[in-house]
């Protein structure tokens, strides 16, 4: 009854309203966020016989952006053409700018190319829409196009154009585009230089995205300009930088928010960092953000990645409501530990409460079975993203290909890539690797070749892929050829796996010399990984001079790893000079290493069985252990 009176009341005022007090009462429901209610006011409007002005489109017209619907922008481009204000700059510009916003960039463009007079608000319209769909050739000739016609670009065109340069990682564009906003006065514009630090970090320049933000003036710096450089860290999991430059901000007198604890989270993904990692969790809890979803789901990321996925389940476990990220982090999570078991037992969790697995819980649980070798599970998978429309998807293929590959069922993965009909720099790649993993050298340097044929750009994980083929395959010449393809030809700066890579290949061709100079030689500083490949190379050579000068190195990297000990007792034990393998023994009792005994990991029928040394303890020990004993027999025969 009350609502009727209410309504009748509405009613009867809203017959007196101008067009000014219908403008005002549309555009106050759009920025309230009742966008449909907007549209439902300016239909009541026309039915009480009054006509819409120059005011009413722009505000009917972000409506329409914001529902995201392509049939009533269509509907109200109607109404602008029945109107007299077709031709009204202000309107044509609102029309433009939603269809832009539905992503509707041909009727835009339609739009914009029939106005008679364009300000910079229309042409920015159009370098935003090309520049958001990636679409960076158009979005250049517009520029020239703008420029020609006498229009001064400001601060929403740089950012149109940072954007474009940043959706092809362009550093060469991107760098263009910071001299023209110096050029033009707008490196005072805070919010150009918040793009242009998340830009560059995005690129990976993290020293020029840290040199726009410190030419900021302290007074103009934002939380946005904080956030942009903690995200750029953090995407690179840098977290001790993340962590220094958070702390900076606190002291700076800023305060987290969501984006910058998401942001820290993000940053955490490995064991060594676990306490940080807790220490942003508390800081989440105290600001209060800790109850929110992306939070929640980020936190579970964290601690998977970091080892403790205790923790991670307890957080999953207590989620008042889990949303298809929250199951697929989690199953993630079991996946990356290698317990397929619980990750598959939560699998048919999600979908038994009516959460379907989308490609990314799929691809986790593929990832799953690469690792642990689980060829029968990923084959279940392969079945099943088949009956789920699924495989479709590019990037479901080329976690099948590694799948495989990785499994050992090669000749699954290059019959899969085979049928891809449209292959990706990721495709040709993980096939490259594949080959690699399983001992068919050649066949990857073929594919590689067959992809540069093709006039597909390489990346550094693809020259690491075929690096790794030479290394394998012996094949030093090719090595040498791929290496100065990378750093002359494709102008990548190698890694330091792919120098890794270059060193091992010349070891085990036995030019140790040669190797241990060109480490040292190296651009950066080499670790255990390079140091210790280069020792088995001596170990396999009988070189004792070279292994003593690189595990000096290893002993010095890291005294408590046990390897490089072993490695040159056993050296030297080959060499018959056993008074050097006593005080390798004794070095290792000083400093304490313990040697940690290795581990097999066998699936069976879809359970995974995890065996140490000598381990006796399986409930078929027995029967294992005898049947071992009858194939040595075997073998012996």
């Amino acid at each position: 009854m009350v609502a009727s009176t209410a309504t009748q009341s509405f009613n009867r005022f809203s017959n007196l309203w101008t067009v000014a007090q219908w403008n005002f009462i549309i555009r106050e429901s759009v920025n309230q966020g009742y966008a449909h209610k907007a549209l439902l006011l300016f239909r009541e409007m026309k039915q009480k016989g009054l006509e819409p002005n120059n005011l009413t489109f722009p505000s009917v017209a972000k409506a329409c952006s914001k529902l995201l619907n392509i049939k009533y922008c269509q509907i109200v481009h109607t109404h602008v053409v029945k109107s007299g204000f077709q031709s009204d700059l202000f309107v044509q510009t609102s029309v433009v700018d939603v269809y832009v916003k539905c992503s509707q960039l041909g009727f835009a463009y339609n739009v914009f190319a029939r106005m008679p007079h364009r300000d910079v608000a229309s042409w920015n319209s159009m370098i935003l829409g090309f520049a958001q769909l990636g679409f960076v050739d158009r979005v250049v000739d517009l520029f020239h196009e703008m420029g020609n016609e006498g229009i001064r670009p400001d601060s929403v065109t740089v950012i149109g154009l940072t954007q474009s340069a940043l959706s092809v990682k362009d550093l060469r564009m991107m760098k263009s585009v910071h001299s023209l906003g110096i050029k033009i006065g707008l490196e005072i514009d805070v919010s150009v230089s918040n793009t242009w630090i998340a830009a560059y970090a995005k690129c990976g320049e993290l020293g020029l995205a840290e040199t726009v933000f410190d030419g900021i003036d302290k007074d103009l710096m934002t939380a946005v300009s904080w956030n942009s450089l903690i995200a750029g860290y953090a995407l690179f999991e840098q977290c001790p930088k993340a962590i220094g430059f958070f702390k900076k901000m606190i002291h700076g007198g800023f305060r987290a928010n969501l984006s910058t604890i998401l942001s820290l989270l993000s940053s955490c993904l490995q064991p060594e960092v676990l306490f940080h990692g807790k220490l942003i969790h508390c800081h989440g809890i105290q600001v209060g953000c800790d109850s929110d979803i992306q939070v929640i789901n980020t936190l579970i990321s964290m601690y998977s990645k970091c080892g403790d996925i205790g923790s991670a389940r307890y957080l999953f476990d207590n989620m008042l409501a889990k949303t298809r990220v929250s199951w697929t982090v989690m199953i993630a999570g079991y996946s990356e530990k290698g317990d397929l078991d619980e990750a598959m037992t939560l699998f048919s969790e999600m979908e038994a409460v009516g959460e379907k697995p989308d490609l990314v819980t799929v691809v986790s649980l593929l990832s799953g079975c690469g690792q642990a070798g689980a060829l029968e599970l990923g084959k279940w998978i392969d079945d099943y993203s088949i009956m789920n429309g699924l495989k479709d998807n590019l990037i479901v293929c080329n976690a099948l290909i590694d799948m495989y590959a990785k499994c050992g069922n090669i000749d699954n993965a290059r019959e899969l890539f085979y049928t891809i009909p449209e292959k990706s720099l990721v495709s040709w790649t993980t096939l490259i690797a594949g080959y690699a993993l399983n001992g068919e050298f050649k066949e990857a340097l073929a594919l590689f070749f067959q992809m540069i044929e093709s006039r597909l750009k390489p990346n550094h994980v693809t020259f690491l892929a075929v690096l790794q083929a030479c290394n394998h395959g012996g094949f030093l010449e090719k090595g040498w050829e791929c290496f100065n393809l990378m750093t002359k030809v494709f102008k990548i700066n190698p890694g330091l796996d792919h120098y890794s890579c270059m060193a091992n290949l010349l070891g085990r061709m036995g030019r140790l010399k040669e190797a241990f100079e060109f480490i040292q030689n190296m651009p950066f500083k080499p670790d255990a990984g390079i140091w210790g490949g280069l020792l088995s190379s001596c170990k396999i050579h009988r070189n004792i001079v070279i292994a003593e000068c690189v595990a000096y190195r290893l002993f010095e990297l890291d005294p408590q790893t046990a390897g490089p000990y072993v490695e040159m007792a056993n050296i030297y034990a080959s060499a018959g000079k056993w008074d050097r393998v006593a005080e390798i023994r004794t070095m290792m009792k000083c400093n304490k290493v313990r040697k940690s005994p290795g581990k097999s990991i066998v699936q069976v029928n879809g359970k995974t069985h995890e065996f140490t040394v000598e381990d006796r303890f399986h409930p078929e020990g027995f029967l294992i252990y005898e049947t071992l004993e009858n194939l040595a027999l075997h073998m012996k025969e």
